[in-house]
C-alpha cells in the first residue's frame, strides 16, 4: 500500500476541512477532487481493502455453507458474517501494528470499515439474490461465480464514491489514516 499517498491526501483532506464552513453540498475544484473531498485514489484504495477482505469472507462462507450442505439463508449469513470478520481484521492487525491498544484498535477497525463493508455486502447480495438461478448454483457453476464477481464489480463501483465522501468528511477509513 502507498502509505506516501495517503499521508498527502489525509493533510489535503484536513486543510481543506478546516476552511469548509458548511457552505453548499457540491464540490468544488477543478481537479477531480472537491475542495471538501478525498481524491479518488484514495478512496479506491479504501474500498479495494475493504473489497479484499469481503471477498475472502464471502467466498469463505459460501464454501463452508455449501460443504456442509447448509441451505441458502444460513449461507448467506456466514458469507456476510465473516465479509464483516475479515473486512474488519485487515484494518484491525493494521492498527494494531501501528501500536494501539486491541480496545481501541477495534473502535478504528468498526469506524473505518462498517459502513463501506455493510454498503458492498447489501449491493453484492442483492445481485447475488436478483440474480436468475443464481441462489440455486453450485460452486462448480459458472453462473455462481458470474454473479458473484459480477456483485463485487458493482459492489465496488458503488461503495468508491461512499467512501471518497466519508473520508473527505474525515469519516470511514480516514479514521486510519493516523496510525500510518
Amino acid at each position: 500500500m502507498d502509505h506516501d499517498s495517503h499521508h498527502s491526501a489525509t493533510a489535503h483532506d484536513h486543510s481543506a476541512r478546516a476552511g469548509d464552513h458548511g457552505h453548499g453540498g457540491h464540490d468544488g475544484g477543478h481537479d477531480g477532487q472537491g475542495a471538501r473531498g478525498a481524491s479518488w485514489s484514495t478512496a479506491v484504495k479504501a474500498t479495494l481493502h475493504c473489497l479484499t477482505g469481503c471477498v475472502i469472507g464471502e467466498i469463505l462462507g459460501m464454501v463452508i455453507g455449501t460443504a456442509l450442505l447448509w441451505g441458502n439463508v444460513p449461507t448467506m449469513i456466514l458469507a456476510i458474517t465473516l465479509a464483516f470478520v475479515f473486512g474488519y481484521s485487515f484494518t484491525l492487525f493494521a492498527v494494531v501494528r501501528a501500536g494501539l491498544s486491541l480496545k481501541a484498535a477495534v473502535k478504528v477497525a468498526l469506524a473505518a470499515d462498517t459502513v463501506s463493508i455493510a454498503v458492498m455486502e447489501l449491493v453484492d447480495n442483492a445481485i447475488i439474490a436478483l440474480t436468475p438461478g443464481a441462489m440455486d448454483a453450485h460452486l462448480s457453476d459458472g453462473l455462481f461465480w458470474s454473479a458473484l464477481l459480477g456483485g463485487f464489480v458493482v459492489a465496488f463501483v458503488i461503495t468508491t464514491p461512499v467512501n471518497k465522501w466519508m473520508i473527505g468528511r474525515g469519516k470511514g477509513h480516514a479514521v486510519v489514516h493516523a496510525y500510518h
